[in-house]
């Protein structure tokens, strides 16, 4: 019974360590995001301006952005912070969402822009 509670406990730990690796890896070795000058610089020729906030449905403490994105036809410009997080992705929908169903429903008619390294100002 001892032996079963050890690998019990042990295997939880390892899980739970994992997870953690998983989470916090990418926030580890994230490199430094943008200095404020160049996001407004590039922020200056927008033909498109959103702004990114909390209180979304798809929104939890886990998934987040907040701030002011930009478009123009060069680059998109994030000012704001996101969640950190793995395996972020931009990408350009025609249309809303609101949460990862909604994006699921629209995903093969969206264009991938590419991969968000950055959480606290992003340029691509």
């Amino acid at each position: 019974m001892k032996r079963l509670m050890l690998l019990v406990s042990h295997g939880v730990m390892l899980a739970l360590g994992f997870a953690l690796g998983v989470y916090f890896l990418p926030i580890l070795t994230a490199p430094k995001g943008p200095e404020r000058a160049v996001l407004e610089s590039a922020a200056q020729d927008a033909v498109y301006a959103a702004e990114f906030t909390r209180d979304l449905k798809g929104s939890d403490f886990l998934h987040w952005g907040e701030g002011k994105i930009t478009l123009n036809t060069t680059q998109i410009v994030h000012m704001g912070k996101l969640a950190p997080g793995p395996d972020y992705k931009l990408y350009l929908a025609p249309s809303f969402v609101e949460d990862e169903a909604g994006f699921e429903a629209i995903k093969a008619q969206s264009k991938q822009v590419g991969d968000v390294k950055t959480f606290d100002g992003v340029i691509l």
